[in-house]
């Protein structure tokens, strides 16, 4: 197993895999916290997805697609945290209507744009292991911002998670606040699909903070959980797709969503043996 990891960690390219895993879960698991908690999965994904318009129209014109992306990830992230806040339950119509339209301008301006043509498989899927340096400098940035950003306003954005009208009783700006938490999701949503690819970023944000939340109630441990979870996930599905020469970011995926449902199962279990006995005899 030693000699395994020492085989993997000689190669450059999965030391630069493993380093972006390891960002990349940080701020996946703080900004994934913040999107289950606030039950906004479905604003990620139509963030995550509209990006997808801004990578087409850079190509396009010959312009950074990293730009692109950023630039439509941060105006469809506003416009969806406005829709969320003014229509409620009702924005999940008008957010999917944003999400695919964002899609369509990315693959319309992709197929009008001269010369080589960026796959959409390689934003949809991404490739952890051709991560640049590059990569990882911008992974750090925008890790470093999510724990400045929790760090600043820890309090605010649990009073807001838990309970939003007792966080408008106690002055905090709900809206403001909102708004900047949509637009640091947009954010790392967008520098992270150049990393991971777009179907892994969903997931990163998802699946480790579901987990945690199924046994943890507290923000910091269910954020510490979920950071840890994503670590172990990419670094044990980068070495299971090393050695069955199987695509790292659905590897990762699948690890992940195994985890979730044997901890969904074992739940029940967990929370029945930590029952006092008389509770048990009643309820059996």
């Amino acid at each position: 197993m030693i000699q395994f990891l020492s085989t993997l960690w000689s190669y450059a390219f999965m030391r630069n895999a493993l380093l972006a895993g390891v960002l990349v879960s940080i701020a996946c698991g703080i900004i994934g916290t913040l999107v289950v908690l606030n039950r906004i999965v479905f604003i990620s994904g139509g963030i995550a997805h509209a990006a997808y318009g801004g990578v087409g129209i850079a190509y396009y014109f010959g312009a950074d697609p990293v730009l692109g992306a950023v630039g439509f990830s941060l105006l469809s992230s506003l416009a969806m945290g406005l829709v969320h806040r003014k229509e409620g339950q009702r924005a999940d119509t008008i957010i999917g209507v944003m999400w695919a339209i964002g899609m369509a301008i990315g693959i319309i301006f992709l197929s009008l744009s001269p010369g080589y043509k960026a796959d959409l498989m390689s934003y949809l899927f991404g490739s952890i292991l051709a991560v640049s340096t590059l990569d990882l400098w911008l992974m750090m940035g925008i890790a470093l911002l999510s724990l400045l950003f929790i760090a600043l306003f820890y309090r605010q954005l649990l009073a807001l998670s838990f309970d939003q009208t007792f966080a408008t009783v106690r002055n905090v700006p709900v809206g403001p606040l909102y708004l900047a938490m949509i637009t640091l999701i947009g954010l790392t949503v967008v520098i992270a699909m150049r990393v991971v690819g777009l179907i892994m970023v969903i997931a990163l944000l998802t699946i480790p903070p579901a987990i945690a939340n199924l046994y943890l109630k507290d923000m910091r441990a269910i954020m510490a959980l979920s950071a840890g979870l994503s670590m172990l996930f990419c670094t044990a599905g980068l070495m299971i797709s090393y050695a069955l020469n199987l695509p790292s970011g659905a590897v990762i995926i699948l690890v992940g969503g195994l985890v979730y449902v044997l901890a969904a199962l074992l739940r029940p279990l967990l929370i029945r043996r930590q029952m006092p006995a008389e509770e048990i005899s009643i309820i059996g």
